[in-house]
């Protein structure tokens, strides 16, 4: 419930603080006094839109808060509380503060914590309804008659339900319609990634194979001519049949024996010539065993030169190196993989497609069946009221048509829509076909109060709605107003007497002039005299004259009475 509205420098509002009781209110005044800028600046705690042109002259910002008792919501309460929004001190007051800025900006809050719009918005909706003398607009658009219905029927967590199978299902089916695309592809590429890692796998190219056949053929291809070279060396130490190093050093040590006999001092260069010559035969057997063992296998060099060829072929083929053939053949076997867990998801999408069609389908006719059933109900409770605001010819239906059958929608197989005779046994038609404005502001007046009944929110207000009517059909609108008013909350400005007479609470908005200027509005609870007084200036037409006739004062008294 609203208890209290705080308004600072908004349109010609200086300050105001607004109290709010339970029960029906009334809000009058003379026109231009300024009884809708109360609304509009509610509204802008709930995340209306709004510019630097609702700021008051001269004032840097408008700053609005409107306080709300939750103690009977325990949705909001619990919403609150899940996001974290409830403060512990004051666990059932709810807070909601609009700030616009002369620069244009906005900030939120609620209890003091800052929010977005979207959130305030989201708070706001759970709090209060408001239904405008333009909500006949919005009558006009089928969607609003499906939303309305629904919130009658009152089957919300069925509505949840489809929504959230709706949901699960378009994820399935954009998932599944991506792997349908990528299956007609993959069709494609499998032949030719199938041929090529084939192709690889034929050739079975082992991890450092390469490296070892390049050391193999460089080793082999080389062995002829490290078998001349080893060859040469050894003719050079020992096989030549000029001079060799083993046939120089043996004259050497010949030489140096003879000289030792005369000349001692030459021991040592005889040591050093012996142990060369030793070094030299024992190079010379390695050599010999070296050459004896030389394999030159010209038919190995032949294979390993072959697959060779076969390797870098390959590699040329598939424009890689061949160092790079095994990384390409493991992402081939990757790619295949890929298409072949695919085509297992596929299946599963498939399946999972029909198992949430399935579930859909079985919601729906519930929610198709409640439908029907509320219709008819909701279409009775209706014309019971249109009766009453005078127009007992006129008839209202609720007409559901099924969709076309085929893909699930988040708001059922139906859609609704409001069709109205005026006349009897003319045939129901679209609410936009009325041609009466009169009579379409009267049947949408109607409808709001039926299905404002079923709203859940604490707080409903009415701005204007009785536009165009009077005598005893505002009385009739009144009263209605009156019965929802004893359930809750509701605010309500009227220019009429009639409706005005029924509120448990009045308030009167009246301009603050400074000679001809208006300078501000102020806002006054009315009881006893003062209450008569404002009914008795409605009935005259608002004239704005302050004395009134004893017939007028027992009229107004009469209305008040009754």
């Amino acid at each position: 419930m609203l208890i209290q509205l705080s308004i600072r420098h908004y349109a010609i509002v200086d300050s105001l603080e607004i109290e709010f009781a339970p029960g029906m209110t009334v809000i009058t005044g003379e026109t231009g006094a300024g009884k809708s800028i109360m609304l509009g600046a509610l509204g802008l705690t709930l995340g209306d839109r709004a510019d630097k042109g609702v700021i008051s002259n001269n004032a840097k910002r408008t700053d609005i808060s409107a306080y709300f008792d939750t103690q009977d919501q325990p949705l909001a309460k619990a919403w609150l509380v899940e996001n974290e929004l409830l403060t512990e001190d004051e666990p059932d007051l709810c807070l909601l503060r609009r700030v616009v800025s002369d620069d244009g900006r906005s900030k939120a809050w609620v209890n003091g914590f800052p929010v977005t719009l979207q959130v305030l918005k989201t708070v706001g909706e759970m709090l209060i309804d408001i239904h405008s003398q333009h909500e006949h607009q919005s009558l006009l658009n089928r969607s609003t008659h499906q939303r309305l219905l629904d919130a009658y029927i009152g089957e919300h967590a069925l509505l949840e339900q489809i929504r959230h199978v709706n949901r699960d299902w378009r994820k399935n089916r954009d998932a599944l319609e991506s792997l349908q695309a990528q299956a007609e592809a993959f069709a494609a590429q499998l032949e030719l990634i199938s041929y090529q890692l084939n192709e690889l796998q034929e050739i079975d190219l082992q991890e450092g194979e390469l490296e070892a056949l390049d050391a193999e053929y460089r080793q082999l291809n080389s062995a002829d001519t490290a078998l001349a070279t080893a060859q040469q060396l050894l003719e050079l130490c020992s096989e030549s049949d000029e001079q060799t190093l083993q046939g120089g050093l043996n004259q050497a040590l010949a030489l140096i024996q003879e000289l030792q006999a005369k000349a001692s001092t030459l021991d040592s260069v005889g040591e050093l010539l012996s142990n060369a010559s030793i070094q030299v035969e024992e190079a010379v057997r390695e050599l010999r065993r070296t050459i004896d063992g030389f394999d030159a296998n010209p038919q190995r060099l032949e294979e390993i030169n072959q697959r060779l060829a076969e390797i870098h072929q390959l590699a040329r083929k598939h424009k890689v190196r061949p160092d790079e053939l095994l990384a390409l053949q493991q992402r081939l076997q990757e790619e295949i993989q890929t298409m072949e867990h695919s085509s297992e998801e596929l299946s599963s999408r498939k399946k999972n497609d029909e198992t949430l069609q399935a579930q859909y389908q079985v919601l729906a006719e519930k929610l198709s069946k409640c439908r029907s059933k509320g219709a008819k109900k909701l279409a009775e409770q209706i014309n019971l009221q249109i009766a009453e605001l005078g127009m007992s010819h006129a008839s209202l239906h609720v007409e559901l048509t099924p969709l076309s059958k085929g893909l699930p929608t988040a708001t059922g197989q139906e859609s609704v829509e409001f069709l109205v005779s005026t006349n009897p046994g003319q045939p129901p038609r679209p609410l936009i076909k009325i041609a009466s404005g009169g009579e379409l502001s009267r049947i949408s007046l109607a409808i709001q109060v039926i299905t404002a009944q079923t709203s859940s929110t604490p707080t409903l207000v009415f701005d204007e709605v009785d536009v165009g009517i009077g005598g005893g059909v505002a009385r009739a609108v009144g009263v209605l107003l009156k019965q929802l008013g004893a359930r809750g909350q509701v605010l309500c400005v009227t220019h009429q007497a009639q409706v005005a007479s029924q509120g448990h609470n009045h308030l009167f908005v009246s301009k603050q002039m400074k000679g001809e200027v208006q300078t501000g509005t102020r806002i006054r609870l009315l009881e006893g005299d003062d209450k008569v007084h404002e009914i008795a200036r409605m009935l005259g037409g608002e004239s704005g004259n302050d004395e009134f006739t004893p017939e007028s004062l027992a009229h107004a008294q009469e209305m008040l009475n009754a």
